[in-house]
């Protein structure tokens, strides 16, 4: 039997630059999807891995392992899509759509949409379910005034991050200080270091972008028609926001996200026949191949035209293809050598965290999902973090810095391909600005090399947590 070896730091980056290769060329010059370079970087990783010992039947594990991580996600992911054919015909999206542009202002709009934002993810504690509802919504908005549509889904993700951040209700809030061995309290607690000022920051530049578009006078004449499109074809009043507000109340009250939207769903197709007048055949397809809107007024159409679980398929097929790349590249042991390399010359702190940071977001890269960025990095810097006299509650605010709001700005991630889809927005469009999500590893970096706020060992409040038990 062959014997089984780890790679070298030069075997190790090799299928990472041949698939960065590939992906950059494909992208930018060709102008294809992702997919299929990630497919070829997994061939690439997997014949490394046959030099390296391993034989096929590891390899396609390491493969399935992979994707394992993230089915909870794709699952969420075609129920998104559901949910949002259903609440278009069901009226709940255009009745969003209508009172939002009668109450908001083109130089307050971005910064309302943070805060918006903000407060149903804090209470819903999910990025991905405040996207999916208000979110969805304020595009509309925001298309209807006449801003930017990278700018909106920009502001969107910063506000629908710092409560997937922040809330204790949150699945990365939570998974973090178990795999650093802080307590979940003094984690956020912690965190509100390198928030705060970035939120402010955020909050800012969302106000200078708005004033921008309060010097011009509102095409009244265009509102007025999407207004009365939508009031012709839907019928709008307050109680068509029912589910929604469903949907956020489980939320708070904790169940589970699947269930909670999958209740969205059906009481967005009871509505639509109860209110829309339509039928049982076409809400079923509205869920299944999503809202196709022909008022003939094109700007409401193309509001309208989306959802439906097949509009999600590409995304889970890009989903798909990143985290089996990713579960090859963690199964022969690639990260593993590189992250030690790393580690070996980080001797102060500040080089430490700034390490940490760039694993994390690496991880993001190669892994695709968000939560193998936060498992990964955090099995192997916590020991790195002890040895220092370093407080776990560092490392837990650093793999949320980054970890956490990074996802999202990489495309073939679950959470970046996830926004791109569901808000129609593409990845490498929004991102300039996401502020929030761009801000925060900036400052915790800073941190790091200042000192500031970076808290020694505290053997009193560390909690000692199993981290293959969260994995």
């Amino acid at each position: 039997m062959k014997q089984i070896r780890k790679p070298n730091l030069f075997e190790a980056i090799l299928p990472i630059v041949i698939t960065a290769v590939l992906l950059f060329t494909g992208i930018v010059f060709l102008g294809i999807d992702p997919h299929i370079p990630l497919v070829l970087g997994t061939a690439v990783a997997s014949l490394l891995g046959v030099v390296l010992g391993f034989n096929w039947k590891d390899i396609q594990q390491g493969l399935i392992d992979g994707i394992n991580v993230a089915m909870g996600s794709i699952i969420i992911l075609l129920i998104i899509g559901i949910v949002i054919g259903a609440w278009i015909l069901s009226g709940t999206v255009p009745t969003m759509i209508y009172y939002g542009m009668k109450l908001l202002s083109p130089q307050i709009f971005l910064v309302a949409t943070v805060l918006i934002c903000s407060v149903v993810s804090l209470a819903s504690g999910s990025s991905w379910t405040t996207a999916g509802t208000v979110g969805i919504a304020l595009i509309g908005v925001g298309q209807g005034l006449g801003i930017p549509l990278p700018m909106v889904a920009g502001a969107i993700i910063s506000g629908a991050y710092f409560g997937d951040k922040m809330s204790p209700l949150s699945d990365t809030t939570n998974l973090a200080p178990a795999m650093a061995g802080s307590n979940l309290f003094e984690h956020i607690k912690h965190m509100v270091y390198t928030t705060t000022p970035a939120y402010i920051i955020a909050l800012i530049l969302y106000g200078f972008l708005g004033r921008g578009f309060g010097t011009e006078a509102l095409d009244v004449n265009k509102i007025n028609v999407i207004l009365d499109t939508l009031n012709q074809t839907f019928t709008i009043n307050i109680w068509m926001l029912l589910p929604a507000v469903m949907v956020f109340i489980m939320a708070a009250m904790k169940i589970p996200a699947v269930p909670t939207l999958i209740s969205g769903s059906v009481v967005g197709g009871i509505f639509a026949m109860l209110f829309q007048g339509a039928g049982f055949s076409k809400v079923i397809n509205a869920m299944h191949y999503g809202y196709s809107s022909d008022t003939g007024v094109k700007v409401v159409d193309s509001l309208l035209s989306r959802g439906g679980l097949n509009s999600m398929m590409w995304t889970i097929s890009l989903i798909l293809c990143a985290l089996a790349f990713g579960g090859v590249l963690d199964r022969i042991s690639v990260l593993e050598v590189i992250v030690n390399k790393i580690l070996s010359l980080a001797n102060t702190t500040g080089k430490l965290i700034a390490s940490n940071i760039v694993a994390c977001i690496g991880a993001n890269a190669l892994l695709g999902d968000q939560f193998l960025s936060i498992i990964v990095p955090g099995k192997m810097y916590k020991a790195a973090y002890e040895k220092k006299g370093l407080h776990p509650k560092n490392l837990s605010r650093v793999l949320e810095d980054s970890g956490t709001l990074t996802a999202v700005l990489i495309p073939w991630t679950a959470g970046g391909a996830y926004m791109a889809a569901t808000l129609g927005v593409d990845t490498f469009a929004y991102v300039p600005y996401a502020f929030f999500n761009l801000i925060v590893p900036v400052i915790s970096m800073i941190y790091g090399f200042m000192g500031i706020t970076i808290e020694e060992i505290d053997e009193t409040s560390t909690v000692k947590v199993d981290a293959s038990e969260v994995a």
